[in-house]
Formats: structure tokens, sequence, C-alpha cells
């Protein structure tokens, strides 16, 4: 065929009267097979002689067009979440795409690699379920119903209401299970099917099903042993939901994470190989090499010429990428809505007064015992202190600040000089005085912070430049702000081994090098190895702190505490938090203040949940807010002062300081008693919880009928009242909870919520339409939601702890039988509980298995309340790798009656299966818990039982 011109006739696919199935397919019959697998890169190159421009995935606006310039910022996804209020989520979402818009158009991108892209990598709607995972800031809740709804509203406000043309395409991050830092490339994420289908898939499914979502991004981490990347769930699922929509969804990789399927998780043994199976899963997009598209490219070359992939694997890819360029418009930019949209929206006027209400909204009254609102005629001395006083700080997925409102400058810009405003960070000042010369380091004074587990910034007094480690290993304070991928300005002063109380080593967080004197120059340089060969220092003291806060304190007639995390140290993309407690010296730092001021308020300012158990118990105020963006500080003082009433309500349960929290890589909520759908202890601050300066009281709970079909719905109404004398916003929270249920069911499950602002002596009647499926499970005996006939509650609350009232509900239909297992297959991970197991992959395409957690100790399967009747023979799928250490066998029991016991013989590797039999006793009638125990190192898939001998048999993957 005769190359084209942009010039010539105009081609089908350039016709938007067309349908856009007939101009995708035009388009890629024109593209050669090398164009086509160019478009497999994140970079896809421009195609000249069609008049196709380049194309890049991916732009992040979590909060805010990031990385791209200065940019409106608003709150957190987090902080986002606690405003409860999908309009306002929508709303931010609309502010960022616009910008998106405008800087695709009108600024060049930082590499000069063409235009910005529209495809968005936002939202993350990964369930908070541990408060100590690094990100925890860029998801919104620990409820995927709460998720889902605002993950939802996100996306539309990302995409636009136009009903062929998108606005942006926004992406669902990350595909899936994906809630630790520490090791996320190679740890596995163990999801039963009761907690995969109700709580992590929970939160993507409704997104997608409503068509609001236009792509997803794979995820770092394994689940149940098996890369994210080559997840048979990206079909199975994710698609699946899609296809009603009548889009597709484009999938797309994390940031090298097809690399690590063979360099680091070894699940391949090469890269052609895995980026085949990538490709093959469902991954549409390689986000590897950055702008490197060759290597990427190469491997896939290889795999379509070794037999891997087809041609047909490249084009459907392909085409789901062409299907999301048509959406935006590109190739019809005379009928694009949005293509007019010029760079003056950026940190428009509108826009900033959006951040102010979005910051605002998000405001948490944790505890008030009535010190706020703040009157300034009765206090009008307040003292600001803290490490965030005035000070704001980006995260990894802001945009640069426009300009920053801290608290204390929001509060002396609210009082409009009507009272007066102490600010005082309460860090030390200090000199670092080397032992062999007597000099200080760098020649200079230090404010030193401590941001917990002994992590230090040291900025320079007089220009608040860090002190950072560069690349000779030098020392110097060259940063305003701290916002790198590898943060080189963090340290700790550690006790000289050999040294009096007051003498230190100075030893760089990132490296674990020390502080020395270079010998050759007399210069100090991070590159001593041990203690041994590390420079000494003596800490001066020039300016103490906790003392300068104290006296602040006492002249004030209230103080504002502020404290928190730095987003970009100790809990951030690539390192989990190690607990949830203050860092020591700011917990330090407010008992000071407390103790000299009763009058004290603390703000948490914070990208995840504290234990402020001391504060709770005994200070009259505590709030919490996210990292609020560039309008924090007028939206703290407008609360503080009561020109706002706080409308937040938190979006995660805030554990108390004393209590183990699971392991970070236990992942079943039901077993491990995550979130406060399981959670047993009575949490610090509860999921949904907060205050107001107003008061609320609900009557009238009705329910359309009281008894409901196993596919039916019913309507919730209840009264709210504001009862106080000022206007507010309360959330009105609808739950659910199954009584005497016949699995673990959760304590309570949201169900409904709805944000009402009310004026005083006012009353409104809420709805909510409850359909049955609000109160399924996953039912592992049918591999489906169901909905058991029974008992259950529908329960208004002002939080998961704060129930106001409730009212029964029956749901009618037939009961389900005891689970029959003769004759049937049953997966191994459909049981009911367990100890001691590990969930693993049976292939590395599709299903999943179990092994013990240590070979070394026996693991358990229960399946309750089973039917045996006519079983004599039991058959098991299992493998085993040769490397497998002592016995293997397989204790079947039904109760405390030994049934038989199978000996698991080697298979060659943990993914080549063979099925072994045994003759079982006999069993009695009625209904048994069946007991299977697995001993020794070996994985179990599935088993039957049958009233017959069946023949063993071999298979592989």
């Amino acid at each position: 065929m005769a190359s084209l011109s942009p010039s010539a006739a105009p081609s089908p696919f350039r016709d938007p009267a067309l349908p856009m199935s007939k101009r995708v397919d035009d388009l890629l019959d024109r593209l050669t097979l090398e164009e086509r697998l160019a478009m497999l890169h994140q970079y896809v190159p421009a195609v000249p002689r069609l008049g196709i421009a380049s194309f890049r995935t991916g732009t992040e606006a979590l909060h805010g067009v990031a990385g791209l310039g200065v940019a409106t910022v608003f709150p957190q996804a987090v902080g986002l979440g606690a405003a409860w209020d999908e309009d306002l989520v929508r709303a931010v979402a609309e502010a960022v795409s616009v910008e998106a818009r405008a800087f695709h158009r009108h600024r060049p991108t930082p590499t000069g690699s063409g235009t910005n892209g529209l495809q968005i990598w936002s939202p993350v709607v990964n369930l908070l379920r541990d408060p100590r995972w690094g990100r925890n800031e860029e998801g919104y809740s620990e409820d995927p119903l709460h998720t889902a709804r605002l993950g939802t509203a996100y996306c539309r406000g990302l995409a636009g209401d136009h009903p062929e043309y998108l606005r942006a395409a926004p992406v669902l991050k990350h595909f899936l299970a994906y809630n630790n830092e520490n090791d996320r490339c190679v740890t596995s994420s163990g999801l039963r099917p009761r907690v995969l289908h109700e709580y992590d898939l929970a939160a993507f499914r409704p997104i997608i099903a409503s068509g609001a979502a236009t792509g997803a991004m794979a995820a770092y981490n394994l689940v149940n042993g098996r890369p994210c990347h080559v997840s048979p769930l990206i079909e199975d699922e994710l698609r699946r939901w899609a296809r009603r929509t009548g889009h597709e969804l484009f999938v797309v990789s994390d940031e090298e994470a097809p690399w690590n399927l063979v360099e680091l998780e070894h699940y391949f043994e090469d890269h052609a190989t895995s980026h085949a199976a990538a490709l093959k899963a469902g991954i549409d997009s390689f986000t590897e090499h950055r702008e490197d598209s060759a290597t990427v490219i190469g491997r896939l070359r290889e795999a379509l010429e070794r037999g891997l992939i087809e041609e047909e694997d490249v084009n459907r890819a392909v085409r789901r990428q062409l299907q999301l360029r048509f959406r935006l418009g590109e190739f019809d930019p005379d009928l694009d809505p949005y293509v007019g949209i010029g760079p003056e929206v950026i940190d428009c006027p509108e826009h900033r007064a959006l951040a102010l209400r979005a910051a605002t909204e998000s405001v948490v009254l944790l505890k008030n015992d009535g010190l706020l609102p703040l009157n300034p005629e009765r206090a009008p001395r307040i003292a600001v202190i803290g490490p965030h006083a005035d000070t704001l700080y980006e995260d990894w997925y802001s945009g640069t600040l426009p300009y920053q409102v801290g608290i204390a400058a929001g509060l002396q810009g609210a009082l409009e000089g009507s009272g007066e405003v102490l600010c005082v960070p309460g860090a030390d000042r200090i000199k670092l005085l080397s032992r062999s010369t007597g000099e200080p380091l760098g020649g200079t004074a230090f404010d030193v912070q401590e941001w917990g587990d002994g992590v230090l910034t040291l900025c320079e007094a007089g220009t608040g430049r860090y002190l950072g480690l560069q690349d000779d290993a030098s020392l110097a304070a060259d940063r305003t702000h701290l916002k790198n991928w590898f943060v080189n300005e963090t340290f700790r002063l550690e006790p000289a081994p050999d040294g009096e109380g007051d003498t230190f080593l100075l030893r760089n967080v990132r490296t674990g090098r020390y502080a020395a004197l270079d010998p050759a120059d007399g210069r100090v340089r991070v590159n001593a190895a041990t203690p041994e060969t590390a420079e000494r220092w003596h800490r001066e003291l020039l300016r103490d702190g906790a003392a300068e806060a104290r006296a602040a304190a006492e002249q004030a007639d209230v103080a504002i505490v502020v404290l928190g995390n730095h987003p970009m140290i100790n809990g951030r993309e690539t390192e989990d938090r190690t607990g949830i407690a203050l860092p020591e010296t700011q917990e330090a730092l407010l008992r000071t203040v407390a103790a000299v001021r009763p009058e004290t308020a603390l703000v948490v300012m914070s990208s995840y949940p504290y234990a402020v158990d001391w504060a709770d118990a005994h200070l009259p105020a505590v709030l919490w807010t996210a990292h609020g963006g560039q309008e924090t500080g007028r939206a703290l003082a407008a609360v503080l002062l009561g020109a706002a009433d706080p409308a937040g309500r938190l979006p995660q349960t805030w554990y108390r300081g004393d209590e183990a929290l699971p392991h970070p890589l236990d992942y079943d909520i039901i077993k491990a008693g995550w979130t406060y759908q399981y959670h047993r202890a009575a949490p610090l601050y509860p999921f949904g919880h907060g205050l107001s300066y107003t008061g609320f009281a609900y009557r009238d709970l009705r329910l359309s009928s009281a008894v409901m079909a196993q596919d039916g719905v019913v309507d919730v109404s209840v009264t709210l009242a504001d009862t106080g004398t000022r206007s507010g916003s309360e959330v009105v929270q609808l739950y659910v909870r199954a009584v005497d249920a016949r699995y673990e069911a959760p304590r309570l499950r949201l169900a409904d919520f709805h944000k009402v602002r009310l004026d005083p002596g006012q009353s409104r009647e809420v709805t909510f339409r409850l359909p049955a499926e609000r109160l399924a499970h996953w039912d592992v005996t049918t591999g489906a939601f169901t909905v058991d006939p029974g008992r259950y509650e529908v329960l208004v609350a002002r939080s998961a702890e704060d129930i106001v009232l409730s009212t029964p509900l029956t749901v009618t239909g037939v009961s389900p039988p005891p689970r029959a297992l003769v004759g049937r297959h049953t997966l191994a991970v459909d049981f009911d509980d367990y100890t001691d197991i590990t969930l693993v992959d049976a292939t590395r395409v599709k299903g999943d298995a179990v092994a013990p957690a240590d070979p070394a100790h026996p693991a358990t399967l229960l399946f309750r309340s089973v039917d045996l009747s006519g079983a004599s023979h039991f058959e098991a799928d299992v493998a085993r790798a040769a490397t497998g250490q002592g016995e293997a066998r397989l204790e079947i029991r039904a109760g405390d009656h030994l049934l038989t016991e199978i000996a698991v013989p080697v298979t060659g590797d943990h993914h080549t299966w063979t099925t072994v039999t045994a003759a079982t006793a006999t069993v009695g009638d009625g209904h048994h818990d069946l007991c299977l125990t697995l001993h020794g190192d070996f994985r179990l898939a599935s088993f039957r039982f049958t009233a017959h001998a069946p023949r063993s048999k071999e298979g592989a993957e």
C-alpha cells in the first residue's frame, strides 16, 4: 500500500461521522507492525506519514497536576476522603483536569519530549488497611464503598460530561492489594476469596462498572504469589466489569515493574518471556526505561519472533490505546470541546477558592471540651507552636505550591488586628563543632527538627536551607524544600561509642555513612563506613526550642501546637512507617506547652493517623488535617476561629498507641482484625468520627418494609435536625450488620452516606436506597455473592462506634444447604478458616493454591458444616518441588475422626501438579467440620471426595 501523507485525501479514521470502532480499525490497518510495537511503550512516537502526533501515557494529578511546575494544590487524597463529599471531590477533579488540559497545550514537558499527557494516573483506590503504609496519603479511605464513591466522583470530574470526548482519561491505581512499601516489588499479598471480592476488588468494581474510569495501573506487588502484572484478574475481573460500558479499559504497567518480573521477582527466565506474559495478561502499555523505548520494544519484538505472542496480541493493546486517543479528541481538534482551555486557568481565582473550600471541608475535629471555637475577645494572644506552625510541605504527588498560607499566617490574617499571633517552631538551634578542629560544621548554626525514629533535618539558620549530601559526598545547605526521589537531607546524631554524653556522630540516613574529615583537604565528607573512622562532634545548644515554646505559651492566652509528618520522610513511597506514635521530640514539645498553658489545642497535620492517646486524655481540643495544599492556613484558621464548622470525618480508624497492630503483610482483614469492619478493640478515634460546633439529633428511622427478598430493595429514611445555635454539617452514615451469620461477618459495614448542611433549628429527612446486594457476602461454596436469608440490622450512626438509631430487617428466601463435597471439585482456597497457611499461585498463568506458611509446622484448612454422605475416597491435586525436605503428607479429618492420610510425592517443582488418592474411613451421617492438615513443604490446589476410587493423573502448568 502506498504511503499516505497528511495532505492526501482524508482517511476514514479522520472522519468523525464514522463509528469509533471503524475509525480505530482503519487507523490500525494503516500502521506497520513496527509502528504498532512502538505504541506499546509509555513514550509513543509520532507517525509523520499519517499525521499522527506523539503520545505519552501518564500525568500524575492526584490532588493537583504534579511534576509539571506551579499548579493549584488541593488537599492530599486522604484529606479529600475526610470531606465525605462526592460533589466537592468531583469539583476538585474538574479543576485538576482543566489545568491538565492547559499544561497539555501550553506548557512544554520537563524533558521536552512532546506534550504533557492527558491520561491521568489518578485516583488511587487502594484501601487504607494499614495506617503505617508509606503511601497512606494517596488513598481515600479504609472502606471500599466510601473509596469507590469518591473514586468515581474524581474520575467523572477528570473525564468531564461530554458524551463523546474526554477532558482527561482517569486511570485507577494500583491493581491490586497494594498496601505496603517495604520490599513492595517482591512481597505477596495473600487474598482469600472473601477478602478479594468483598474488600480489595470492591473498591475498583463500581468505578469501572460505572464507566467513570478509562484505565487501570497494575501494582508492583504479587497477589497469592503471582505478580499483579501477569494476573488473570485483569481480564477476568477488570475487563469483565468494563464490558458493559461499551469502552475498553486501557491497562498500564507501573514504572519499571515489567523489569521486576525477571530481575527482582525471578518469576520468568528472561525479559522477552515476561513481557509476552504481561501483554497476554492484559498490560497494554509498558512504563519502563523512561524515554528509551528501544529496550522494551526489542523485548516484545523478540517475543513475537519466538512465538510467545502473536500479532493479534499487539493489535489488541494498540486498539485500546487508539480508542482512548480518539476519545481524548486527538483526531478531531475541531470538535474537541476542551481544546480552547488556556494557561490562564492554572491557579486561577476560582481554583484558589476551591482549594480553600476543599481544605476547610477536610478538617476533622477529633475532640473538643469547649476550647474551640476560639474567641479573640477572650483570648487575643494565640501562640502557634511546632514544626508545622507556619510551614507547608509538598508531597511526591503534589504540584509546586503557587503560594502557601501557613496556620500562623492564616490566623493572623483572619484576626485582622483583633488579636496577636506568636509563631514559634519549637526547634533547637545548634552548632556541631568538630572535636578534631573545633570548627562548626558548615561554618554555621542549624535548626534541628526530628521526624521520628531519630531522623533529623538540619536547616541552616537564617536561610532555612536544608543541609544535604552532595554527589561527591560533601555537605552543603542548598535546598529550600525536600522533594526528591532520593532524600539526601536526613541524618541521625548518634552518640559516639567512645565519647562523653555530648559527643555525637553524624550519619546520613540514605547512605548509612558517617561524616568524617578528609585527610587530603580537611573537608567534611560523608564517606566513613564505620563509627571508628567517623568524626566526633560536640553539640552546642544555641537556642532551646522547648524553652522558647514554653515561654511563648506562658505569654499567650491559648496555644495551638501543630505537629505531624514531613511527607518526604519516614513514610512515603518506598518506605513504610515503623509505628504510629508521634516523634518523641514532638510529643515532648506538646507536653511542655500543655504543662504551662492548659488551654492548648493539638492540630495534627499529617498524611496518616497518629496515636495521640496522651493528647486525647489531657488536652481540651484535638484536630486533624491532611497536608491541605496552598490554602491550609486559611482553612485551619476558619475552623479554629469558628468562621467554618468542622465538617470533616475520619476516613480511617485511628488506633490506640498501646495496641499491637497486625503484621503489615497480613492482608486478611477478617482474621487479622483490620479496619472498623473487623477490629475488635475500641479505637482511639473510629472510622467516620468527627465533631461539630453545633448539635445534631436523629429521629424517626424508618424502612419502607421490614422484610426484603434476597434480590429486593428497601428505602431507609431518617430525620436529622440541627439542635444548636449555628449552622453545621453532618455526615449521616448508614451501616448494616448481619445477625447470627453462618460466616464470620463484619461487625458492621458502611452501606451508604450523605453529607447534610443545616441551619440552626432546621431539620431534613434523609433517604437512602438500600439494595439487598449491600448485605451480600462472598459465598465460597458457590463462588458468588450471596445474600443469606435471616436477620439483619440497619444502623444510622455518627461513626462506626457511635450508633444513633437501629432497626431490624429480615431477608426472606431459601436457606443455603450444607456444603456438599462429594463428587465436587473444591478449591483449597475456598476454606472457611485456616491456621498457618500462605496463599500461592497454582500456575504462572492462573489459579490459586495453599501451602504451609512454615513447612516445619503443620497448617490447617477448615471447611465448616459439610455433607460427606457416601464418601469412600479422597483425591487431592498437589505439587511438591524437588528441593522439599522431610516428609510431606496431607491429613484429612471430619471433626475428631481421622478419615485418611496421604503421602505427597515430589512432582518436580511447585507448578507441576499430580493427583493423589486414598480410601477414606466411613463418615457418619449428618454435617461435619472438615479439617485438612498439611505437613511439610507442598502445595494443595483442590480436592474431591468420591463414592468410588478415582484414577490418578498428572499435569503441569
